[in-house]
């Protein structure tokens, strides 16, 4: 069988003539995403071909043709030949930068999981909750460690903590894998739905936490088996595929989760390495749309203990916003789509090497621009899209209504046509098209219209509002200034935004090391009053309110 070898990560498949380069690239393990599952219309499986022969399926069969390289094609259309090939994936997740650290309140040291020395025997028991669990030989009081996880829609984050001291030894971050099959949550409770998918997306997610797991135990300088406890924190749809359950129920109304989390499983069987008796811990969810993530995030800004007002908007592929008074708390969940992942958007791409991260325009109409690690630009990730985008609204390059308006200068020169239609040249060949814009409108409009809808039932303004923790990985990276100028936010909230990074990994870590605060976010999860934007009367008024940009 011919071998398909993929760069620049040097790895390798053999596959059956006939098989496309994307089914090769997941056979090997290739970091190739393919948001649309092979459907042949996002464009973001692009490779180019630099030796041996395959098949462009595009077209006809009988019409197909030996593509003679190099060569740049879609791995989902075009088939492996008779002979050996080489591909080169043209954006490589490689270096994906994600921000793992994240704000967190002072927690009690009261693990649920203690280890007891018994000199008669001269063994440790490991108790779980006073509950026995088994016993090793000698004194290992010292070697008492869990993993605290963020298991998010596009990443993963995987820290190895010491239970004894609460400190944290090393923490390991990736991109999640199911992205290679399904870019959203929707995309992959579609493809879960099946067997085979569930299968395929669980055995994908488990590998990938412990892979992490392993190398940050292995900077630790700590041993898988002295992991005794897990904490996974995600979603509502990636706890179902963690825990191998179908998530199907969670695609259609009214949304009702088969799991609910509060639970402790025992690793093994979940796939998870660890300890012999370790076991996992699943926070609880809010709703089938509100997960544990946002739980997390909760206990890690201590909302239900904050006074005043308070609002934590959790930013990315869903947009999670959860409004705080007093203790009492309203949340709602924003279908805000890909784009503010990169995804979805002409030259659009991960937080990895030569991603722009921010971008802004100078008076003469010069750019500023900022890469992931220094190199050269090669398209834009999701915080130096949403400055892109905020910098034409704020100097009349881009309309309220989101066309693009070239009005004379240095700004209009960036302005160009192609193929009939207009863009917008960032750097190089990275430009913005009207559709990208699009993309950034209704994502921005879906998080600014669940903050309206979430003051309206609180029976709030959004001057009340005396801080704004903007969390998650992605959303670290933003900008105040980027997010008023767009208005995604209230302009009331200039000044009161704080930036808090990784919270649901922040909340994991607090669930494992303070057993306590586990109850306390069952109690809180049971009583948020979770507001259903779809079902919401006001909401397509509100919504396409929320669509205009605010004016120059």
């Amino acid at each position: 069988m011919p071998t398909v070898r993929f760069l620049p990560d040097e790895i390798k498949a053999e596959v059956a003539p006939g098989v496309t380069l994307l089914s090769a690239a997941r056979r090997a393990g290739a970091a190739l995403e393919s948001p649309c599952d092979g459907m042949g219309v996002c464009g973001k499986c692009l490779v180019e071909l630099t030796s041996g022969d395959c098949a462009d399926i595009a077209a006809d069969a009988a019409k197909a043709s030996v593509l003679q390289p190099p060569v740049r094609v879609l791995a989902c259309r075009t088939v492996v030949g008779e002979l050996d090939a080489q591909v080169r994936i043209a954006r490589s997740a490689a270096g994906l930068q994600v921000h793992d650290e994240g704000d967190s309140v002072a927690c009690a040291i009261m693990p649920r999981m203690l280890k007891r020395y018994d000199a008669v025997s001269g063994a440790t028991e490991i108790l779980a909750d006073g509950r026995h669990l088994g016993w090793e030989t000698g004194d290992t009081g010292k070697a008492l460690f869990g993993l605290a996880a963020d298991i998010g829609t596009t990443t993963l984050t995987v820290a190895v903590i010491n239970l004894n001291d609460g400190r944290e030894l090393a923490s390991f971050s990736g991109l999640n894998p199911q992205t290679r099959y399904a870019q959203d949550v929707l995309g992959r409770i579609h493809f879960a739905s099946e067997k085979a998918g569930l299968e395929i997306l669980n055995r994908e997610v488990v590998s990938a936490i412990n892979q992490l797991a392993g190398l940050a135990c292995a900077q630790a300088g700590v041993e898988i088996a002295h992991i005794y406890e897990t904490v996974l924190s995600g979603n509502t749809c990636m706890a179902h595929l963690a825990a191998g359950l179908n998530p199907e129920a969670l695609g259609r109304y009214p949304f009702s989760p088969e799991f609910s989390g509060h639970v402790s499983l025992p690793s093994r069987p979940l796939g998870l390495w660890g300890a012999e008796f370790g076991e996992t811990y699943f926070p609880p969810v809010i709703s089938g749309y509100i997960g544990a993530d946002i739980t997390a995030g909760i206990i890690a800004a201590d909302l239900a203990r904050r006074p005043g007002v308070t609002l934590l908007v959790d930013i990315g592929t869903n947009g999670e916003i959860v409004l705080a008074r007093d203790g009492e708390m309203f949340a709602a969940s924003a279908a805000a789509g890909p784009a503010f992942e990169g995804m979805n958007i002409s030259c659009g791409m991960r937080a990895a090497a030569g991603a722009i991260e921010y971008y802004r325009l100078r008076d003469d109409g010069s750019a500023v621009i900022k890469t992931v690690a220094g190199a050269p630009a090669q398209g834009i990730c999701g915080s130096g899209l949403m400055d892109a985008v905020a910098e034409l609204v704020r100097k009349g390059g881009v309309s309220p209504n989101g066309r693009f308006n070239a009005t004379g200068g240095e700004l209009a020169a960036r302005m160009e046509r192609d193929n009939g239609k207009t863009r917008f040249r960032l750097i190089g060949e990275v430009f913005l098209t009207q559709k990208d814009i699009r993309q950034v409108q209704l994502a921005k409009a879906a998080v600014r219209a669940g903050i309206e809808l979430l003051l309206t039932q609180a029976g709030l303004r959004a001057d009340e509002v005396e801080q704004v923790f903007v969390a998650g990985s992605f959303g670290y990276h933003l900008r105040e200034r980027s997010l008023l100028d767009l208005g995604l936010l209230p302009p009331q909230l200039a000044g009161r935004v704080r930036f808090a990074g990784n919270t649901a990994k922040s909340g994991a870590r607090i669930f494992l090391l303070n057993q306590p605060s586990r109850g306390a976010a069952q109690s809180i999860a049971g009583r948020v009053h979770c507001c259903d934007l779809a079902g919401d009367p006001q909401f397509q008024e509100v919504f396409i309110a929320a669509m205009a940009f605010p004016s120059k």
